[in-house]
């Protein structure tokens, strides 16, 4: 599966760096072209001529060498992935802030192909709230996390934040790349984030959705191969670069945008939290507060979902998404049967770490056929996948 796939490897400091030998050793028996980047401080725990020796190309330190420029443009134009592994807790800070401070940072940052990186440190920096964080944010730009394995840490502690071994890494690579073509020459759409209706120039209806849950499905999809078109509401959350994106504010906006992009589409995944109402009527000027009580009538806006349900075609797959907070299942099932959905996500407000805001999600899963599949709490990037899998079976 790595036969002739050009893989670009960043080292960072960790000690974890001495197991990147091994891992070129691995990279190149299984076929690939490897060329290595490496951070200043990873040179403090392996030799760049032990890693040129075995990947057969110069190792690549810094942004000049003897008058010559290091190209970080091209080099990450190049790549089929970069991988990065070992990634030390500073190397991920910088990653999730836009720090450029050396050549390593430089490649990831102009990169256009496809990110993956294994996490090394010790166990209470990797359990720390801001490396979490910085974890989330990594992953929200649609980067892939190799999670990292508990055993003996260099401090002398047992616990979490070892690297993957090198044969770990070399079968997540692998199904990378195989399940980078399961959505190949499909085209998706997706709809994230919330609806904003307008009352007047300043205010709104609107609810708690971030977009996050979306954007990693959006995100998904397009890992896997598909020209992916993301409807998204009012957010501040980045998508991962070449993405198709129309942004958004309203229900009509986004039911208009849907219905347009839909007809060419194979896959629907309406997974963003549109409002069911909209004001009737909206004030061209600012109300002002004069009143004791003050009221506002609303209409249903359009229903996305069941309109797509009404119009699609044989062979395009319509998802839907529920949120409940009680009788969960049979509302879920309700509502993929009316809206005429094949597959329905449905999570519950009273789920610890599921619903709006939050970097996780607890899902279950009804497809047309009956079926239903239950996940524990994950975080959303990990969420989508499992939501892709289930929606590829189908």
């Amino acid at each position: 599966m790595l036969q002739t796939k050009k893989i670009l490897l960043g080292i960072s400091g960790s000690i974890a760096a001495y197991k990147s030998a091994p891992l070129v050793r691995l990279l190149i028996k299984a076929g690939a072209e490897v060329k290595v980047v490496m951070t200043p401080a990873s040179k403090e725990f392996v030799s760049p001529l032990t890693l040129s020796t075995l990947s057969k190309n110069p190792v690549i330190a810094d942004l000049s060498t003897n008058d010559a420029w290091s190209n970080h443009v091209m080099l990450g134009r190049w790549a089929d992935m970069l991988l990065i592994a070992p990634l030390s807790c500073n190397s991920l800070a910088k990653m999730a802030h836009g720090l450029c401070d050396n050549l390593l940072s430089a490649v990831y940052l102009s990169a256009t192909c496809p990110v993956m990186v294994a996490p090394a440190m010790d166990e209470d920096m990797w359990h720390h709230p801001a490396t979490q964080n910085n974890i989330n944010i990594i992953q929200s730009f649609g980067n892939i996390v190799i999670p990292v394995e508990s055993g003996e840490l260099a401090s002398g502690l047992i616990g979490d934040g070892r690297m993957a071994e090198p044969e770990t890494i070399i079968k997540k690579l692998e199904g990378f790349f195989l399940n980078s073509k399961q959505l190949a020459g499909k085209k998706v759409l997706v709809t994230a984030g919330p609806t904003y209706e307008a009352i007047d120039p300043v205010r709104f209806v609107g609810n708690h959705s971030s977009g996050k849950m979306g954007i990693a499905i959006a995100n998904e999809c397009q890992k896997r191969g598909a020209e992916v078109t993301l409807v998204l509401g009012p957010s501040s959350l980045q998508t991962i670069p070449r993405m198709h994106v129309i942004k958004v504010s309203s229900a009509q906006e986004m039911f208009e945008a849907c219905t347009a992009a839909f007809e060419t589409m194979d896959i629907a995944i309406m997974s963003a939290a549109v409002a069911d109402y909209t004001p009737v009527t909206v004030a061209t000027e600012k109300i002002k507060k004069n009143e004791a009580h003050f009221s506002i009538d609303l209409k249903k806006t359009k229903d996305i979902l069941k309109h797509l349900g009404e119009v699609k075609r044989t062979g395009q797959l319509l998802v839907g998404f529920a949120l409940e907070t009680e009788d969960e299942k049979k509302y879920a099932l309700k509502k993929m049967a009316d809206k005429n959905a094949d597959m329905i996500v449905l999570n519950s407000l009273k789920d610890a770490g599921a619903g709006f805001g939050f970097n996780t999600n607890k899902i279950t899963i009804f497809d047309k056929s009956g079926r239903e599949y239950n996940f524990d709490t994950k975080s959303k990037a990990a969420v989508a996948i499992d939501i892709i899998n289930t929606l590829i079976k189908l």
